[in-house]
């Protein structure tokens, strides 16, 4: 392959020096100042490339180089949600595709693998590329082949790549993205912690939650009717044990970027402000103190951060019901010492009162005890059949914590407890019907009356109502025993105009 370039050595340099042969631009003349001139390019490296949600290290180096990139299109089975099974097509073997970083003027060698084992031809279109495609015509690999086209990152900023091969929607929906970040010659300034967080929607046949291994829709595509949005190609990819970690005080740096195919995502961090957004992946911050940053399919952004108080902060796509009913949300867990002054977590729970007296003034606030987080009681398997303890867990926190409190105790007067339930020891039918359709108005659960409102829960699949029945059923003095998706399909039967009915206001 002829390339751009010639190598330039000398006992001075040290190390081999690449520079690029280009003609004066136009309308000046030789010698003159061009702005447009490329970097020498000095030696070569192959590109550290990195999973999500790690980052590769900043570049240190003050001088533009050859970088080496190898990167394999691979499809794989793997999970999407409990119980769920999808084939992605993938660069790097996950969704999303490996991280890659850059600096500002390298001159990049791109290998683009497809595995033997491929079914279908794939290539890459970056848009960090100035060039026809962005690389995409010339990377159309067959599989079991490899492309070789080369370019040099002109534009810092951070970039999506994606296949580009037709039917194009169809290879980015089966989870073919990710991010190229091309740092700015000066470098990014240093945080502690840097994460890759990028959006995605998952076109099954199946609705949300329905398992087995699930094939894509095209007209669901089409229409634009995602059952899943996730982050990091699964439901719950940045939550419970894949939660991401930090400190209090410490700066945070998320690399995020939205795959599409379809949908704009509303990126926020709960309890958090941005302190710096770089709108559409550009190269410097163009907004501070911002709640909610928009970024569009095929785009990205850059936001920085600092947690002033420990806790889980749920980040999540804020148009919600994609959060809490399609799986985008994934939690940052941050440790270390409170500041009460910032957030001072619960000081009472009180009967409203009108004569009640103004808040605390900021002495008392110092002197009251911090409030400690409350937990999910840990299913307890001699109760609760193993192989639904963790599912439900992981459904309830999802769906249901928010109004039945994380230890089942719910509000009083209005939500009632899960904890010491005898409605849930009722009817099996019953219980679960009242969580497909909803339920208003008065109830008495344990003696005492509530009368609030129970959204209808009928998005969720059999097998997620299962789980999550076996695991309040089996915990927190409960010993109501398993539901199984074989009791929840009955219920349906039985009573089969609750499954299209799903409002208990009329």
């Amino acid at each position: 392959m002829k390339t751009p370039f010639k190598l330039k050595s000398g006992p001075s340099l040290g190390i081999a020096t690449l520079v690029l042969l280009t003609a004066p631009a136009a309308g000046l003349r030789a010698g003159e100042n061009d702005s447009t001139a490329a970097p020498e390019i000095i030696g070569a490296e192959n590109a550290v490339l990195t999973q999500a949600p790690n980052v590769p290290p900043p570049i240190t180096r003050r001088h533009a180089t050859k970088v080496i990139i190898n990167l394999e299109v691979r499809e794989v089975t793997r999970r999407l949600a409990d119980g769920v099974e999808y084939t992605f097509w993938t660069f790097g073997g996950s969704v999303p595709g490996s991280f890659i970083r850059i600096r500002e003027g390298d001159f990049v060698e791109f290998h683009l693998n497809n595995a033997p084992d491929s079914k279908m031809p794939h290539n890459i279109d970056l848009h960090a590329v100035s060039g026809p495609g962005g690389g995409a015509a010339a990377s159309f690999t067959a599989p079991g082949h490899s492309s070789v086209f080369s370019f040099q990152a002109l534009n810092p900023g951070l970039y999506v790549y994606h296949c580009a091969t037709a039917p194009v929607g169809m290879h980015i929906a089966n989870g073919m993205y990710g991010l190229i970040l091309v740092e700015p010659k000066e470098g990014l300034p240093p945080v502690d912690r840097e994460f890759y967080i990028m959006q995605g929607e998952f076109y099954t046949a199946g609705k949300y939650g329905e398992g087995g291994l699930q094939p894509f829709d095209m007209d669901k595509a089409v229409d634009e009717r995602p059952p899943y949005v996730v982050f990091n190609g699964a439901v719950g990819a940045l939550t419970d044990s894949n939660a991401l970690t930090a400190k209090v005080g410490e700066k945070i740096r998320f690399f995020v970027g939205n795959g599409g195919p379809n949908l704009m995502s509303s990126f926020h961090v709960i309890g958090n402000i941005f302190d710096a957004v770089y709108e559409d992946g550009g190269s410097a911050p163009n907004q501070h103190n911002v709640q909610t940053t928009l970024v569009p399919p095929g785009g990205a952004a850059i936001v920085e951060f600092q947690p002033k108080a420990p806790g889980d902060y749920a980040f999540v796509d804020h148009a919600i019901f994609r959060a809490f009913n399609q799986g985008a949300i994934g939690i940052l867990k941050v440790d270390g010492p409170a500041n009460p002054l910032v957030f001072s977590g619960k000081q009472s729970d009180s009967v409203f009162n009108s004569q009640n007296e103004p808040g605390l003034v900021a002495s008392q606030i110092l002197a009251a005890p911090l409030a400690e987080p409350s937990k999910v009681a840990s299913p307890d398997s001699k109760s609760v059949a193993g192989r639904q303890s963790e599912p439900g867990k992981q459904v309830y926190m999802q769906t249901c914590f928010v109004c039945h409190q994380s230890n089942g105790q719910g509000v009083p007067n209005q939500i009632p407890p899960l904890a010491g339930s005898d409605f849930l020891r009722r009817d099996k039918a019953e219980v679960i019907r009242t969580v497909i359709q909803g339920r208003s108005g008065e109830l008495t659960v344990s003696g005492k009356k509530y009368n609030g409102i129970m959204i209808p829960q009928g998005n969720l699949s059999d097998e997620q109502i299962a789980n999550v029945l076996t695991f309040v059923r089996g915990n927190w003095g409960n010993t109501g025993g398993v539901v199984t998706p074989e009791d929840v399909r009955n219920a349906r039967s039985q009573a089969p105009a609750l499954a299209a009915k799903s409002n208990p206001f009329e």
